[in-house]
């Protein structure tokens, strides 16, 4: 497997795509990182939101608006969310807000943190945001609160700083997060740590070069994280910096071109850049935007101006350090690129002949037929597929018995597939989703008893390893021919289905987590027998059975899978279809198969959409015979971006 450079490490073989792929996903040195600034005084409390492209010099411009005024909040962000938690308006508030990076516009409600408390530290990687000690008037805290980054909702107790901490810096890299100095009520040097991944108390990291707090001028790359300014108590404009993977204390290794306190900063793991704050020699708010080569520290260079002078806001930015572990789920396929969709399971119409038949196609290249790639090990339908960047699993079916296989391919390489384990019972009709690490498959029939008997647990696997299916969790009741599933790297999403009559009911769980599901919204109406695929933003359910006087629909409904909420209209099939297989290259959605309905033949046809444009179904190419309740998979899904 490919050992992909870093954001703050560019250098060896790299072919065009590859490129391509991280200048367009914004992983790419330089590429498209943009740091937004939020709050802050002037001295009046503020909610504006300016925005700079790291890369570039130059003044920054107008993003939006906080949902509030704020002072001293905390910054967090992915690669897609930029987040303020907490602040003080100018009374302590338990507020977080959340923007799209990329998309000019005012925040939107996030939740809520465990209490209300201003000058945290904010530390963040693409999974979870960290904030760290803080002021409850009129006592300092020494809570740690996390959010997961891609859903909405309140925060949960992470552990506890050694002692009571306000006014800190904090930095991170892919796996830690480190808080840096503070006020305890005395002005303290230690700096501490914590393993994002895990739930806990902070360890001993090492001291400052000296006590500092109001030090929240913070940047880092992956490996490396630098803290710009602060109050000894007297104001400094020493810059120093930590080695994030060791422990240790910190060494000086520049100067700010202001001295002064409460900045903000963040980078693109190669340049670290700093905003704004407050020089109490002078009495006054500056506007300076200044930037270091974090790798190498030195005098600050002069890059811009803010839209006015204030301080005590607080940066954010797609492309920081704790974003920097190489791809971490964010690489994007290129249309015109090889992606390759394969196809298995079903049965032809009306003959009910279960056939073992996988097969493929390039998703990126319109026009094209699919071809043999191999067999599964049992002959069946009403399989579901899921797969990682490598390997596709097919689980479950209809052989005609109710089958527990799961069987794998490795997506690059033409075969047969090979038996991986068992689900933990017998089923057909089941939904899937999976990321890059984990295939989880959503409720099903196992056969027997009332017809609308259907399953409410959820199994998961490990892709990566072959064995069988583990508990993830329960779905809100039972449900079959529940086949609408998707996913982003951390959420996985199903919708519809039937339990005795058909439902519009979406949820979703955390992958990277078991436990059960959590209520998301509704499809725009009933359905069961559809299918579901998207990108790693937005999904997309298609087709299926609506409530028996409707019969078979072609309606496309999208959602957003980071937010909640209902679903709402995307476009239409070419024609009615259930039992369809679904899945994308991130930029396209491939629909193929499918039956007509009772005594139908099934569908040859194969069709796209282009994800992030609502639209109808466009033709692709054709199957080589006709199948219904089929699956699809492809190393390239949403999923796994």
């Amino acid at each position: 497997m490919a050992n992909y450079p870093q954001l703050d490490n560019a250098r060896g073989v790299w072919n065009m795509k590859e490129v391509y792929d991280a200048v367009m996903g914004g992983y790419w040195p330089n590429a498209l990182s943009r740091a937004l600034i939020g709050g802050g005084e002037t001295p009046s409390v503020v909610n504006t939101i300016d925005k700079i492209t790291i890369s570039s010099t130059g003044n920054a411009a107008d993003f939006g608006d906080l949902v509030a005024a704020k002072r001293l909040s905390s910054g967090l962000s992915s690669f897609t969310r930029g987040i303020w938690s907490g602040g003080a308006t100018p009374s302590g508030t338990n507020g977080i807000d959340y923007v799209t990076i990329m998309s000019d516009g005012n925040a939107a409600d996030f939740g809520d943190l465990t209490n209300a408390r201003y000058a945290s530290g904010g530390s963040s990687n693409s999974t979870r945001g960290i904030t760290n000690g803080g002021w409850v008037d009129p006592a300092i805290v020494n809570t740690i609160d996390y959010i997961t980054m891609a859903s909405v909702g309140n925060a949960i107790d992470f552990g506890d700083l050694s002692s009571v901490r306000a006014l800190v810096g904090a930095t991170e890299s892919p796996t830690r997060s480190v808080t840096l100095g503070g006020y305890t009520p005395t002005v303290v040097n230690t700096i501490e740590y914590i393993e994002m991944a895990t739930l806990g108390n902070s360890s001993d990291f090492g001291d400052l070069t000296s006590a500092l707090y109001r030090c929240s001028g913070t940047a880092s790359s992956s490996t490396r994280g630098v803290v710009n300014s602060g109050r000894t108590p007297s104001d400094v404009n020493r810059i120093e910096y930590i080695t994030i993977a060791s422990q240790g204390n910190s060494i000086d290794y520049g100067d700010s071109t202001v001295t002064g306190y409460d900045k903000s900063g963040s980078s693109n793991s190669v340049r670290g850049v700093f905003m704004g704050g407050y020089t109490s020699p002078a009495g006054s708010d500056f506007n300076v935007i200044e930037y270091i080569a974090i790798s190498a520290g030195g005098t600050a260079t002069d890059f811009g101006d803010l839209t006015t002078g204030s301080n005590g806001h607080a940066a954010v930015s797609n492309s920081h350090g704790g974003l920097n572990d190489g791809y971490q789920g964010t690489r994007i396929p290129v249309v015109g690129a090889p992606t390759r969709a394969i196809t298995g399971s079903g049965k032809t119409q009306p003959a009910n002949d279960y056939g073992n038949f996988i097969e493929y196609l390039n998703m990126s290249t319109a026009g094209d037929n699919s071809a043999d790639f191999g067999d599964l090990t049992v002959s069946r339908g009403l399989a579901n597929a899921c797969a990682s960047t490598t390997r596709g699993c097919f689980g479950g079916g209809l052989t005609p018995s109710v089958s527990d296989v799961i069987d794998y391919v490795t997506i690059a390489t033409i075969s047969n597939a090979t038996d991986f384990g068992n689900l933990i019972q017998a089923k057909q009709e089941t939904g899937s989703a999976s990321n890059a690490t984990r295939g989880i498959w959503f409720g099903g029939f196992a056969g027997g008893g009332s017809p609308y008997a259907g399953v409410n647990e959820m199994d998961y696997i490990t892709i990566a390893t072959t064995g069988n299916a583990s508990d993830f969790g329960n779905l809100s009741g039972t449900r079959r021919n529940a086949k609408g599933a998707m996913a982003s790297p951390t959420r996985g999403v199903t919708g519809g289905g039937t339990n005795g009559g058909e439902l519009d009911i979406i949820e979703y769980v955390t992958i990277a987590s078991t436990g059960d599901v959590t209520d998301f919204g509704d499809l725009t109406g009933v359905r069961w027998d559809h299918c579901a695929t998207g990108s790693s933003t937005r999904g997309i359910f298609g087709g299926g059975y609506s409530a028996p006087s409707s019969g078979m629909i072609t309606v496309i409904d999208y959602i957003t899978i980071a937010s909640t909420g209902n679903a709402a209209s995307f476009g239409d099939l070419r024609s009615k279809g259930g039992g369809i297989g679904a899945t994308s290259n991130n930029v396209r959605g491939i629909f193929a198969g499918g039956g007509t309905g009772a005594g139908g033949s099934g569908r040859s046809i194969i069709g796209y959409v282009t994800l992030a444009t609502l639209g109808n179904e466009n033709d692709f190419g054709d199957l080589h015979v006709g199948y219904t309740d089929m699956t699809a998979t492809s190393a390239n899904h949403g999923g796994v971006q």
